[in-house]
Parts: structure tokens; C-alpha cells; sequence
């Protein structure tokens, strides 16, 4: 498998205590928290790209579009689901949305690169060559 525009990855998940903007700090209700959206769609990402990237490799996140539209208490059920929507040489841009069963909850883009896992670690130790991804 290639990375090309069209690979997909859903993911189920229930709001549970630890979801919410009360638990993560980014608020004070029980519903889920905007940093755990993002962290659902970008877990989704790595699963779209999964079986695409070459031994060694891994992305990471650089840019975050996102639009946090409904609430969503403890108990309800999320699916998120991405679509790599844009290949550029290392770039690669993911469009998402996250919907309970009544409505969207949650809609964005998210852009990762793909880089080498060992030298992107290795620049992340003393004496390394700084922590930039570009």
C-alpha cells in the first residue's frame, strides 16, 4: 500500500470520565474535552497510515484545524473518522469528523509529516541537531 489520497480510519471510542474537559483541565464539565477529540482524530491518522508508511518511518503532527460543534456527556458513543485528503512529498493532510448518532460533534483537518523514527529521536537527545521536523 501507497500513501496516496483516500486512505481511511474509523474510530469507536465512548466518553468516559477521563474524556472530560473537567478530568484533562481544558474546562470545567463533564463532556468531552476539545484535547481529547484532537487526540481520537490523530490516534485515527496513524491508523490510516498504518500499513502505507515504509519500515522505520512514523508521522508526526505539525498542524491542527479544528472546530469543536456539540457536546457529548459521559456514556455517548463517538466515531471519528479520517480521510488522507492530500499527499505532498512528506506532508500529509487528513480531513475529520467525529459524530454521536443525532449530529457531528466535531469537524477539522490535521497535517503530519512522515519522518525516519531513529533520526528524529536522535535529534531530540543532547547533542542531537534540535527538535525541528522540517
Amino acid at each position: 500500500m501507497a500513501l496516496a489520497p483516500g486512505l481511511q480510519a474509523r474510530l469507536l471510542t465512548m466518553v468516559e470520565r477521563g474524556d472530560t474537559a473537567a478530568k484533562v483541565g481544558s474546562g470545567d464539565v463533564p463532556v468531552l474535552a476539545t484535547p481529547r477529540v484532537l487526540a481520537l482524530a490523530e490516534q485515527a491518522t496513524l491508523q490510516a497510515v498504518a500499513g502505507a508508511l515504509a519500515p522505520g518511518q512514523t508521522s508526526v503532527g505539525t498542524r491542527v484545524s479544528l472546530e469543536h460543534l456539540a457536546a457529548s456527556p459521559v456514556g455517548t458513543h463517538i466515531e471519528v473518522a479520517v480521510e488522507l485528503t492530500e499527499v505532498d512529498g512528506r506532508r500529509l493532510v487528513f480531513g475529520f469528523t467525529a459524530r454521536d448518532r443525532k449530529a457531528v460533534v466535531a469537524s477539522g483537518t490535521i497535517e503530519r509529516v512522515v519522518v525516519d523514527r531513529e533520526r528524529f529521536l536522535a535529534r531530540l537527545t543532547p547533542g542531537g541537531e534540535g527538535g525541528t521536523t522540517r
